[in-house]
Parts: structure tokens; C-alpha cells; sequence
């Protein structure tokens, strides 16, 4: 609500835009105010005086964790499939998300669609086909790797610190940021994680020799942008 109230006041940030919810959970975050310098991503004692107790800035940061956790409730009991509808065989067939429980165990796949629906997909050329069924797990932790090298290039690098840097997200936070991939992508509640792959990623292929990655390159600044500020944050609505 407090976003809300500040944007229909017209309150901007330095770049003339109007206030939402990840820039003030930026300044909510930003440990300048209590007295320290920021450096790759680790805080230490600064020069200048803090304008924010101690306090404060504990209850503040109790009121964020609360609310992260809080949403956690309904995120963490529901299994999402973040490739659902970016994932299709070398034949162009869509493999859609299934899941079978085994004593007690869920275990999620992705299966081609010409599997479920009993088409023939035999390779009359006799060369090796591509898998018609893959687990879940595997097929996503290897998108998540290929986003992970994606963000070390040089070029992605330079694109994303030019676009956070408009949005008053330091360099050094925005380096952090790309090298802290793991710890930040880690935090994320799964539905979270679903929908940045959505966002990130255009196609995956699936064929004999492995996975083919489309990767939306224009938007990693932007996902690097809620990864450091979500905009969903209750605290800053």
C-alpha cells in the first residue's frame, strides 16, 4: 500500500519514474543509511554516519523476513513446472509435465506429447532419436546452468549493468548480483524460480545429442532486478 500511496502522490525516483515496490525495497535494503559502505556484495563499517538506529533497521528487517516467510506457505506446497510450454522434441512435439508418486515420493517428468497421445515417431533414417521422456529435475537444473553461463559473458555483463544502472542499482550490487546467481536463485520460493525461467528462457529443444537453449538475453537485466528487489515484496505495497 505505502508504493501505492507514493505513486498516486507522484512521488519519482532520481530518474523521474514513478516510485514501486522494488525501488523502495531497495532503499528499505540499502545499508548506506545505517552507517556502512557496500563492496561486491559485503557490507562493511563506513565513513559517514548512519541516519537509521539499529533499531529500526532490525524491526525493518524482521517486517521483510516475516512477510518472505509468510508467502512461503502457499509457494513451497505447490509443485510447479516451470518449463511447461517452452519444452518440445526435435519433431516439434511439446513435452508436457507429469508426475507419478511412488511410496511417498513424488517424481516429475516432462513427456513428449506423441508418447502420451500413442503417435509413431520412428526415425525412418535409423539415426538416434531424442529422448521422448526426461525427470523434471535433470532437464531444469541444466537450463538453470546454461542461465548461470549466460550471465558470466562479457556482453550480458555490460547490458545488464547498463540497464540496473538506470533503475539506481549500484555497479558493485549488480556484480554481486551476477557472481551471487546461486545464493540469489537459492532464496527464491519455486513458484518464483518458475516464472524467471519463463521470462528468461524462449525454447528448449530436445534432441538426440542434448538440450538446445533460446535464451531471452533482453530480459536477464530485468530478472536480475527482481532477483535483488522482489516486486512482490507485501512489505512494500
Amino acid at each position: 500500500m505505502l508504493a501505492k500511496e507514493l505513486r498516486r502522490e507522484g512521488f519519482c525516483s532520481k530518474q523521474g519514474t514513478l516510485i514501486d515496490k522494488g525501488y523502495l525495497y531497495r532503499v528499505l535494503r540499502n545499508r548506506v543509511y545505517r552507517g556502512e559502505a557496500v563492496h561486491k556484495g559485503k557490507a562493511y563499517p563506513g565513513e559517514h554516519e548512519a541516519i537509521v538506529t539499529d533499531k529500526v533497521w532490525d524491526q525493518v528487517d524482521a517486517i521483510l523476513q516475516g512477510n518472505r516467510h509468510a508467502r512461503s506457505s502457499n509457494s513451497r506446497m505447490q509443485t510447479p513446472a516451470p518449463l511447461k510450454g517452452l519444452i518440445f522434441t526435435d519433431t516439434g512435439a511439446a513435452m508436457t509435465p507429469t508426475a507419478t508418486k511412488k511410496r511417498g515420493k513424488l517424481y516429475r517428468y516432462y513427456v513428449s506429447m506423441d508418447v502420451i497421445k500413442n503417435r509413431t515417431t520412428e526415425d525412418d533414417s535409423g539415426g538416434d532419436q531424442a529422448p521422448t521422456r526426461l525427470p523434471a529435475g535433470m532437464v531444469e537444473d541444466a537450463i538453470v546452468t546454461e542461465v548461470r553461463r549466460i550471465l558470466q559473458t562479457p556482453e550480458v555483463v555490460t547490458q545488464v549493468l547498463a540497464a540496473l544502472k538506470r533503475d539506481q542499482v549500484s555497479e558493485a550490487e549488480a556484480i554481486a548480483a551476477l557472481h551471487d546467481f546461486n545464493t540469489l536463485w537459492a532464496q527464491l520460493f519455486p513458484l518464483e524460480q518458475a516464472r524467471i525461467i519463463q521470462l528468461l528462457v524462449r525454447r528448449v529443444t530436445v534432441t538426440a545429442a542434448g538440450l538446445e537453449v533460446d535464451i531471452r538475453r533482453e530480459g536477464v537485466a530485468g530478472v536480475i532486478r527482481e532477483m535483488i528487489a522482489p516486486r512482490d515484496m507485501e512489505a512494500a505495497e
